[in-house]
């Protein structure tokens, strides 16, 4: 009945066997008493125990199903027969979910996927339209971020006249952001009739999204010699100073010609940490990009090559339909996406994901 591949079984049974010794470390003086080895080593056994408590459940299932097949062709009494039918008929389909399951959590785990994140969106084609469907997808990231219980703070916006945005910077903080939202980065297409049409004429306009982890000072090392910083007087809103002190930054990563500018506070202090955070994303994505490029001439994804070039998202109004180009996902519920219900797409691309990983295990 057993369909695993060996080479799974050998693994989980390989697991089981370190997660049993890690056990009976934890129970030592040795390391009960060294309170920063005694973390490690329960973070190591926290890692492991998912696929240990789903190897141990298969075991048995697999151990009952044996029985209850043992009971239904040698017993003659018919309640034991009918009781071991029963058990067979909730068995049989278990098991291969629980296979499926095992192979899921055996799938390395991205690092970067707890990882808080800053978000750009901007306009891309489609002047003013462009601005205004930044500012939709602005707010929808908001909405969702708000049903998740995250933490969204304003890094950097530049506004246009009618509304909309030239740029607008964000982080979201929270349980496993960067897991979630990775798949936000690329460029979504709007095709519309836009409030300024007036011949009621569908237009079709681009803007792209920057999903970035946040990077700590221990993920990204920014010599201050690799750094020109130039300070200068804000041109946006911001209350009486801004436009009568330096208090906006821009700063220049030497090595890479990464800018960052920030004006969004009255404080070129707290403008200065803000950009430096933007700076460590961008220059810590740039390094994620790099390493996934080297990796895709090995193998390609199912699900694209992650480019941001890619249009990856068309947002249909006319017609209510969201369309997903790298899973061919289509839901006629857009009004609702464009609310931050976006759980049904990003669980779908996460499942992709997975399933494209599982060949590797």
């Amino acid at each position: 009945m057993e369909t695993l591949d060996p080479r799974v079984t050998a693994k989980c049974d390989e697991i089981v066997g370190r997660f049993g010794k890690l056990e009976e470390s934890l129970g030592t003086p040795e390391v009960a008493n060294d309170h920063r080895k005694f973390q490690a080593l329960a973070k190591q056994r926290s890692e492991l125990e998912p696929v240990v408590r789903l190897y141990q459940e298969y075991r048995k299932a697999l151990d009952s199903l044996k029985e209850a097949q043992e009971i239904l062709a040698t017993s003659t009494d018919k309640d034991m027969k009918e009781l071991a039918q029963e058990e067979v008929s909730a068995l049989e389909p278990k098991i291969p979910d629980l296979e499926k399951k095992i192979k899921l959590a055996l799938v390395p785990k991205d690092p970067l996927d707890a990882k808080n994140i800053i978000v750009e969106v901007r306009p891309a084609a489609g002047g003013d339209e462009a601005g205004l469907f930044a500012a939709d997808v602005f707010r929808m990231y908001q909405k969702y971020a708000e049903t998740r219980r995250w933490k969204m703070e304003l890094l950097e916006e530049s506004r246009t006249g009618v509304g909309g945005y030239k740029e607008v910077i964000f982080s979201v903080a929270g349980d496993g952001v960067y897991g979630r939202m990775k798949w936000e980065s690329g460029v979504h297409r709007v095709q519309r009739v836009p409030a300024t049409e007036t011949q009621g004429r569908i237009h079709t306009s681009t803007i792209t999204v920057a999903v970035m982890p946040e990077a700590e000072e221990i993920d990204v090392q920014i010599k201050d010699a690799d750094l020109k910083i130039d300070v200068y007087r804000s041109s946006g809103p911001g209350g009486q100073s801004v436009n009568t002190t330096d208090s906006a930054v821009r700063i220049t990563h030497l090595p890479t010609g990464v800018v960052v500018t920030c004006q969004d506070e009255k404080s070129q202090i707290k403008n200065k940490a803000k950009a430096l955070r933007v700076l460590r994303a961008r220059l810590l994505d740039a390094e994620k990009a790099k390493q996934e490029a080297e990796r895709s001439k090995e193998r390609k994804s199912q699900i694209g090559t992650g480019d941001r070039s890619e249009r990856i998202r068309t947002y249909n109004f006319p017609q209510g339909r969201l369309t997903d180009h790298r899973i061919n996902l289509t839901i006629y519920q857009l009004q609702r996406v464009m609310e931050g219900e976006l759980d049904e797409i990003l669980d779908a691309m996460s499942m992709a994901d997975q399933e494209s990983k599982l060949a590797e295990v």
